[in-house]
Formats: structure tokens, sequence, C-alpha cells
């Protein structure tokens, strides 16, 4: 079969007629790499002629194509693109393998890659001398984020959701109960694509650790979470216990401060009490002794001293060391009469010259008292000493 297609070459040369040879192959149409790995796009051409080919590589996204890298006239040539650093030919050029590489592959390098070769004394048939590769980065999905929705009681339901914010293509989501109670979820209670499981009538022995793995053709993460059932709210015992607090440290906080006004209010009272003279208060009434003229205290000195003069008129009595009283209210009682007899009347001393007249004891003052009623009202002895018989004091 090779030996007749040679001699048909040969004869169509032969004859003068071109012949179309010229054509580039690719080895896929579809290229996947993850993000961050290496992805080689095979092409070549066939052509029998010895000529440096033209060779051009473009990138079509959104209908609107760009070069990215070439050969012409001998010479490489990278565009000024983001692949610049990142891409380049597979094998040293001029070669008929006209792949190229790129490294580190990102989720914008996915596109339409279109190869395109020309040699100057080839025939190029229609689309023959153009391959062209779809590359499809894939991004590993982040790391999902669980959350639980609702209130995790006895007979309650909740809904744990799974998400995971980057992924090329979308995750499926698929979750599942840790061991030592393994169990995994189907639907309709799970959606692998939005990431939800629901949970009804809840019991303690659903409590557990809840596993949700994010997935695609380019890896997996995983997140999970930790279900407690409570036979009550946990929610509303603490709110409750907040509560509480909050209302005994206000009441601790009331009761002070009022034993502090009070203390503070009787305190005060008792300083204004100290300090205050009351206006409507009734004067202290003055013992009638006190308002008795002038005139009569003198009377009564004067006694006195008449009474040491006259004092040997008691011949019959011995000196006695008995002392005399003279009370409070200046009024003088000399010794008790002897024999039950009445004691002698004696004179009164002159005043300024003018003799005074002598009280009967009948008539005597209000204010001369006797002692006991003196002592009742409140009147105070005072001891004078004895006098001897030569009026001198003892």
């Amino acid at each position: 079969m090779g030996a007749l297609r040679r001699a048909a070459l040969a004869l169509v040369a032969l004859l003068g007629v071109p012949l179309a040879v010229l054509e580039v192959h690719v080895g896929t149409s579809l290229v996947f790499s993850v993000e961050g790995q290496q992805a080689v796009l095979p092409a070549w051409y066939t052509s029998h002629s010895q000529n440096k080919p033209y060779i051009t590589w473009m990138l079509n996204k959104n209908a609107a194509p760009f070069h990215v890298l070439a050969y012409l006239g001998g010479v490489v040539k990278v565009a000024e693109t983001d692949l610049k650093p990142r891409m380049g030919f597979l094998y040293p050029m001029p070669n008929h393998n006209v792949s190229i590489l790129i490294n580190a592959t990102r989720e914008q390098d996915s596109g339409q890659y279109m190869c395109s070769v020309n040699v100057v004394d080839d025939a190029i048939s229609l689309d023959k001398n153009v391959g062209i590769i779809n590359l499809t980065v894939l991004v590993t999905p982040a790391a999902p984020t669980c959350q639980l929705h609702g209130n995790a009681i006895v007979g309650a339901n909740v809904t744990l959701s799974c998400s995971s914010k980057k992924g090329k293509p979308l995750p499926m989501y698929q979750w599942q109960r840790e061991p030592p109670t393994l169990q995994v979820f189907f639907p309709p209670a799970q959606d692998r694509t939005r990431g939800t499981l629901k949970l009804t009538n809840l019991s303690l022995e659903m409590s557990g650790v809840y596993v949700c793995r994010a997935e695609n053709q380019a890896g997996s993460k995983n997140c999970s979470i930790v279900l407690e059932v409570h036979s009550t709210s946990t929610k509303a015992v603490i709110a409750g216990a907040v509560l509480g607090s909050l209302g005994a440290l206000a009441t601790i906080i009331f009761f002070a401060q009022k034993v502090v006004g009070y203390r503070r209010k009787k305190r005060d009272s008792q300083e204004e009490g100290a300090n205050e003279i009351k206006e409507d208060a009734v004067a202290p009434k003055t013992p009638s002794w006190a308002r008795r003229p002038a005139s009569d205290t003198m009377s009564k000195t004067s006694t006195l001293s008449s009474i040491a003069g006259t004092r040997q008129t008691y011949g019959a009595r011995a000196p006695s060391d008995t002392a005399s009283i003279l009370t409070t209210t200046g009024s003088y009682r000399g010794p008790p009469p002897r024999g039950g007899g009445r004691p002698p009347n004696l004179s009164p001393p002159a005043i300024n010259g003018t003799p005074r007249r002598h009280q009967d004891p009948a008539t005597a003052p209000v204010g001369s008292l006797p002692p006991s009623s003196l002592a009742r009202a409140g009147a105070i002895p005072v001891m004078v000493p004895a006098q001897s018989r030569a009026g001198s004091l003892v």
C-alpha cells in the first residue's frame, strides 16, 4: 500500500501537478488541567517541504482571538500576555512537532487554542493547516463552610449547610455522619447541589460529628460541625441565668443605696439637732430666790455678821465645831434652840444708818423655805465654818 502511494506521488510530480500534502494534526481536542499544574497542548504538522514553516498559536476567548506564540523566520516570538512567562514550544524549533507547554496554569488560561502552519512551497487545503484544542483549567474547591440553622433541641428540625466559594466546575456536596455511628445521607434529606442536609425530629442519639465534602474533578475539601442535641433550649437557660444575675445585682445596689441614704439622713438630723437652737423652746424658770432684790442679799450678809458679833449672848453655850447652815437661797438658820425655848430675837443691822425692820417668822418671805423643801426644789446646801466666841472662824 505504501509503495503504491509513493508511486502515485512520483507520477504527480512528473506531470507537474501540485499536491496538497500540508496538514496540521492534534493529539486531542480537549485538554484538562488542574490549577497550578502543567498543561501540554499536543500538535504537529506533515509536509514534504524542507523549508522552514510559519507557525502561529492563538487563543480565542469570548470570540476575540489574539496571538500568544509564534515561530516566524526562524525566530520564536511570545506575545505580551499573562501567558508570556509561562508558555513556550515543547520542542526546539524548527520541528514538525509544534506542541506548546503552559506552566502553573490558571483559571483564566482556559479557552480555545488554534494552531496554524504554513510552508512556502506546499499547497494548503482549506482548514487542513489549522488545529484546534480546548483547554479547561479545573479549580479545586476552596475549603467549605459548615453551618447549623435552627435550635438543636429534642423534637425540633434543623438544617446543616455547606458551601464553597471557589471551584471549577461547581463542586458537589456530600454529607455523612462520622464514626462511631457512621451514616450516609441521600435525597431528599440531602441536596448535593445546594449542600444542605435536613434533620427532622431530633433526638439525643442524633448528636455527633457531621462532615461535608465538597468535590469536583480537580479534588475535594472537607468541613465538619458538631451537633449537640439538648433536652431544653440552652440559649433560654443562658439568657435566664444572665437576666437573673443582673436582677440580683440591681437589687443589691438598690438596697445598698437605701441603707447609705438612711444612715446619711440620720447623721444629718443628729448634727442639725445638736447645732440648731429651737426658737419655740421655753426658757427655764428662774428660782424665786434668784429674783430677790440685792437688798435681801445684803441683809443676809449683815445678819450673818450681826450673829457673829452677838454670839456672846449665848454664853451658856459652849464653843462648838458644829457648822451653821447657809442655804443656797441665802437665808440663815441658826443653831436649834435649847430646851424648846424660842431663840432670842436679834435685831437686824442698820443699813445706811436706818434700822431695818425685823421680820416676824410668821411673815417670812416666800423664798425662805425649810431645808427639806429647798432640797426637793433642787437647792444645794453650803457649809459655813463655825465661829469661836471671839468671833473668828474656827
